[in-house]
């Protein structure tokens, strides 16, 4: 005859074994094809979860156990890096958006300066691939909290204009090959860059007569001599791209390009786009007229 002590004992190893059995049946996340080593892991260097931050700050990321390198370099064991603003963490398996809440560091920056609207704000750290697809398993940090608070920067923290512009050939133009003004688009949208007279060099990477996009959404043109901010409404493509897919909200959005050199900074004469109108829609299509219905009146 079986004991009760002996029962209870069989019965919490069992229970106990199918809790291990259950957490280790939990799905993992899956990456993109890009394996990350063991141990590897993205982080921020000096900015805490709860830390109160002026509108325009500069965000140090950290990384461990990899290596940074650009977009588009099949080197091992690297990545680069990408700020989430205020968004969740996107689907690991395809590429990370470039938008508002998705800053892309194509160029392999470790920093960057962001500016951000006064308010609490979350920023996350996510490392992509050369295709800007997640490593497998996925590589990001804690998603932290910062405070902004709209204070007027000290005249030793504002940005000093630079000397020596990279001079731009005449006749240089940068163009949307689309979408056109007054178009309606989807809210996401595939925009594509033209450029004549120049061409196309990643950031960091000092050629004559190159540079690489930014787009601008919603805003005016920068100053000239600085560089070219890294925000919700200036996106930066430096690894090179002449094609972005991005997220734009529904409604009525402005669009301009402007090429900048290693540094980020406008060319010498500037080479930027007309302004571009878009109207954003659920489905990109003008929304149907509605028809206005007279009622006749007999006397």
């Amino acid at each position: 005859m079986v004991s009760k002590a002996l029962v209870a004992m069989t019965t919490s190893l069992l229970i106990l074994a199918g809790a291990f059995g259950s957490a280790h049946a939990q799905p993992k996340p899956a990456g993109g094809p890009t394996t990350s080593p063991a141990g590897a892991a993205v982080y921020f260097v000096d900015i805490k979860d709860g830390q109160t931050v002026p509108t325009k700050f500069t965000v140090h990321f950290g990384l461990k156990g990899m290596g940074v390198a650009p977009a588009g370099s099949d080197k091992g064991n690297s990545g680069h890096h990408h700020l989430l603003i205020d968004a969740e963490l996107p689907p690991m398996d395809s590429p990370i958006p470039s938008d508002f809440n998705h800053l892309h560091f194509g160029a392999g920056q470790t920093e960057a300066e962001v500016t951000l609207t006064p308010g609490d704000h979350t920023l996350q750290l996510l490392l992509g691939d050369k295709n800007h697809v997640p490593t497998s398993p996925p590589l990001f940090s804690d998603r932290i909290h910062v405070h902004v608070v709209d204070q007027a920067a000290a005249p030793s923290a504002q940005a000093t204009p630079h000397s020596g512009r990279h001079p731009s050939p005449s006749g240089a133009k940068v163009y949307f090959v689309y979408p056109v003004d007054g178009a309606y688009v989807t809210p996401t949208p595939v925009v594509r860059f033209g450029l004549v007279g120049m061409g196309v060099a990643p950031a960091g990477f000092e050629k004559a007569n190159t540079g690489h996009h930014h787009l601008l959404i919603d805003t005016n043109l920068p100053p000239f001599d600085q560089p070219i901010p890294n925000d919700f409404n200036h996106l930066h493509f430096g690894a090179g791209q002449t094609e972005a897919k991005i997220n734009l909200p529904l409604g009525r959005h402005t669009l301009q390009l402007i090429l900048a050199d290693e540094n980020h900074i406008p060319h010498d004469p500037p080479v930027f786009s007309q302004l571009v109108n878009v109207v954003v829609t659920a489905n990109g299509r003008k929304p149907p007229t509605r028809k206005h219905h007279r009622t006749s009146h007999y006397h």
